[in-house]
């Protein structure tokens, strides 16, 4: 169920203009007009010229700061990695915002999207030790969570290890120790300090920044921490090897270049009329604004005297047809005048005794705007909320323009999406499926990804005895491009633009300097968690790069998602695909700022069966080249990348209980020469890109696998409780199972039911609830897998007593 909406009284105001002013530690202000030596300065080039703006790397000190920067409306991408002195982050910034920023003592450092430049070298991990002996009262408890190993790219192994400490302090340092294999010197492989990892100001656990790269498989860690707490525990194998497809006759590679959104939708409708019998496609029934835009003409270099007017029809609708001119009379004394001829607009300016142009900017935008033959055809506005006080100067005949680049093969209509839908029978009677991708425009890799997919399941249909298991057993349905305004206006006008292209910006905002920050986040734009609730991770400025939008689902994009989702209620698993940075993640999604308050996170037999599947949907990723997906970038949103307020995976999750995943495409490239890990980008050279596409589809074939399991699950799960723990007073206890199942057990004698508590976590990736009792008990329980499949087959509503029992003893022998 939906939250309350009482949370909304705290919704907060518009929260900056660009060029955007930003101070980490006080609220935004809204920033005057841009200048340099008195002239009017885009804070985005113009598409022409986009180079200024670029990729850059920025280091805040925690997450309360990232989040203070989402809220301020900085470009964030979904990229976050701990370094020394805090976190990094990336961002898309002009100069004109890497110049503000860094003049407010902001650490913005060097660009990456031009993948020429990284800075080289890791900061070095943080080595304060107490001062003085730790009191063995002070000793601190170490709690493993995770200690693994795994091979990527060019089979090079990394160790990667997660520990929380019961202190959990910045003065605590905890240090791990390795082996170099079976049989080795316990410090044979290696040392190195963990980082403290934090959120929203609370401690998470420590772990290593990033994977540590190692020459031999360790077979057991230990971690010793500051305060005398130790610990050792075996290093597990993340993902297994590479798996190839057995059946020399599998097909796969079916792009060879990045696709706009055009043909995209058109390759997926040429599927459906080949494979008419296993695939059709679907009309979605809300259509985007298109790539369309008005038509615009900025008069004027000091802000005081520049005016900007905008058409009031679309520049493909007539709005490119329409001129202004701003002529000088000839005559001393004249008055500001405005006539129109067709969609030829002429204001005369009004002059002086002298003959001087007299006329204001806030003057002859007044004029425009209150002839009722220029006001048919345009508005106008001073430049950015400036006053206007300043005299214009005369321009000749300009005709407006909507700057729009893309070929004529690009509609300028409202853009009509389409699903491919892809089964043997498609009435609903099989288990569904949605795969879907490029909610983020930029993000040029996720629909090759989408439409790989389609490709492998159609034509490996009558070829490949698994591909056919999965059509016959399951309805999928593909959305390869889900912003395809956006993603069209990331091609062929602004390469960086994540959002769609509606503008809800005012005139303050709105003039076309400021095209390329217009539009709506649409994965913060869906109803569950949304900033409107009050969640973090999105802004109401129009000109954020995470701008929620006027209201929750107000994009027709967001409403079809939800519209497919709810039209197909046999849908059951969902993928949701962006880049870059290579996380695979689930819900939930989002939490509120203050105490770091998170949607309801997903029960522990569900928590289990997100990592089960995961073992599986990631050693397919790892199957087309090594790539191995880090475990510290593994997990539920929140906990590996940061709150993402109103995310399309919590809407189906929490509404329609479709369990989802995201991936990140484009996982850090790890360069042998520099033994440092590089980010790829949004747009990486197609050779990397065409990589990317063809690990992360066979990555969503994993999940139509996964799914297929799951509907033909009918076994029935099996539980043992396990005493982890004896006093002369008490006894701790716990339950495993053999798959990811919940527990319901009571311990008061009576019969257990579906309202029975319930086995929880005993905390973020620390493994099940610890139960202690102080008396002799027995304990009644039984177990539930995610396919509804119940232990014993067992009847929590009925009358049968076939559940398990077992007696718990409390002091005595044993």
């Amino acid at each position: 169920m939906r939250s309350s909406r009482l949370g909304r009284t705290g919704r907060a105001a518009a929260l900056l203009a660009l060029p955007v002013a930003l101070a980490l530690g006080a609220p935004p202000v809204l920033a005057g007009p841009s200048t340099q030596a008195g002239q009017v300065t885009p804070d985005r080039l113009p598409s022409t010229a986009q180079d200024g703006v670029a990729l850059m790397r920025i280091v805040v000190p925690d997450q309360a700061a990232v989040d203070r920067l989402n809220d301020m409306g900085v470009d964030l991408v979904e990229y976050k990695k701990p370094v020394a002195g805090g976190l990094e982050v990336h961002a898309v910034l002009s100069p004109q915002e890497s110049q503000q920023l860094r003049a407010l003592g902001i650490d913005v450092r060097d660009p990456i999207a031009d993948q020429r430049d990284y800075a080289a070298g890791q900061a070095e991990r943080r080595a304060a030790i107490a001062e003085n002996a730790v009191d063995a009262a002070e000793t601190d408890t170490l709690t493993p969570l995770r200690a693994e190993s795994f091979t990527s790219i060019d089979k090079q192994r990394f160790l990667s290890v997660e520990v929380k400490s019961s202190a959990g302090d910045a003065e605590t340092v905890l240090t791990a120790t390795w082996d170099a294999g079976r049989g080795t010197a316990p410090d044979s492989g290696g040392t190195a300090t963990l980082a403290r990892f934090t959120d929203a100001g609370q401690y998470m656990y420590h772990r290593f920044d990033e994977p540590l790269a190692v020459d031999a498989r360790p077979t057991k860690v230990t971690i010793t921490s500051s305060r005398g707490g130790s610990v050792t525990v075996p290093v597990t194998e993340w993902l297994g090897e590479p798996r190839k497809s057995p059946n020399p006759h599998y097909v796969s590679d079916f792009v060879d270049h990045y696709m706009d959104p055009t043909e995209v939708t058109d390759r997926i409708t040429s599927l459906a009329r080949q494979f008419p019998r296993i695939a059709q496609v679907i009309d979605l029934p809300y259509q985007t604004n298109g790539y369309r835009r008005a038509a615009q003409a900025q008069f004027g270099t000091a802000p005081a005297s520049t005016l900007y007017v905008t058409s009031k029809a679309y520049g493909s609708e007539g709005g490119n047809d329409v001129s202004v001119a701003l002529t000088q009379p000839a005559a001393a004394g004249a008055p500001l005048t405005v006539s129109v001829a067709g969609k030829a607009v002429t204001v005369n300016l009004a002059t002086d005794a002298a003959g001087a142009v007299s006329s204001t900017a806030a003057q002859v935008v007044a004029a425009l705007n209150a002839e009722p033959a220029a006001a048919a055809l345009l508005t106008a506005a001073t430049y950015r909320g400036n006053a206007g006080t300043g005299a214009v100067a005369a321009a000749p005949a300009t005709r407006l323009s909507d700057n729009l680049k893309a070929p004529e093969s690009v509609s300028r209509k409202p853009f009509q999406m389409k699903a491919l839908r892809i089964g043997k029978k498609r009435d609903g009677s099989k288990v569904g499926v949605f795969l879907y991708c490029q909610e983020h425009a930029r993000e040029w890799v996720t629909p090759l990804v989408c439409v790989e997919t389609a490709e492998r399941l159609l034509r490996n249909y009558a070829r490949d005895p698994k591909t056919r298991k999965l059509v016959d057993d399951l309805d999928i349905f593909i959305l390869p491009t889900v912003n395809p305004d956006g993603a069209h206006y990331s091609f062929y006008d602004y390469n960086m633009q994540r959002k769609n292209m509606t503008n809800y910006c005012a005139a303050s905002a709105a003039d076309p300097a400021s095209r390329n920050s217009w539009g709506v986040d649409l994965n913060r734009n869906f109803s569950v968690g949304s900033l409107f609730d009050g969640y973090s991770g999105a802004s109401t400025s129009c000109t954020s790069g995470t701008f929620a939008g006027p209201a929750e689902l107000s994009e027709p994009e967001a409403r079809n998602e939800v519209w497919l989702t709810e039209r197909y209620p046999n849908i059951k698993f969902a993928m949701n695909t962006h880049s870059y940075g290579g996380y695979f993640m689930w819900p939930p999604g989002a939490y509120k700022a203050d105490g770091r308050q998170l949607l309801p996170r997903a029960d522990f037999g569900t928590e289990n069966y997100f990592w089960s599947a995961s073992d599986h949907i990631l050693e397919a990723v790892k199957s087309w080249r090594g790539t191995a997906i880090w475990p510290g970038r593994t997990g539920p949103v929140p906990d590996v990348l940061y709150s993402a307020a109103g995310n399309s995976a919590d809407e189906h999750w929490y509404n329609r209980g479709i369990i989802g995943w995201d991936f990140e495409v484009g996982a850090d490239l790890y360069d042998q020469a520099t033994k440092q890990f590089q980010p790829v980008g949004f747009q990486p050279p197609f050779a990397e890109g065409h990589e990317e596409a063809m690990e992360f589809a066979s990555g969503q074939i994993g999940i139509l696998e996964v799914a297929r399991a799951f509907a033909g699950d009918r076994d029935r799960p099996d539980s043992k409780l396990r005493v982890t723990a004896r006093t002369d007073t008490s006894t701790t206890f716990t339950f495993t199972e053999d798959e990811p199942a919940n527990i319901y057990y009571t311990l008061d004698g009576s019969r257990p039911t579906l309202n029975s508590p319930k086995l929880t976590s005993a905390g973020m990736r620390e493994g099940a609830q610890q139960l202690t009792v102080d008396r002799t008990t027995t304990v009644r329980w039984f177990a539930v897998d995610i396919a509804g499949n119940i232990e014993n087959n067992y009847r929590p509503d009925g009358r049968h007593d076939n559940y398990n029992r077992e007696q718990v003893r409390v002091g005595g022998r044993h």
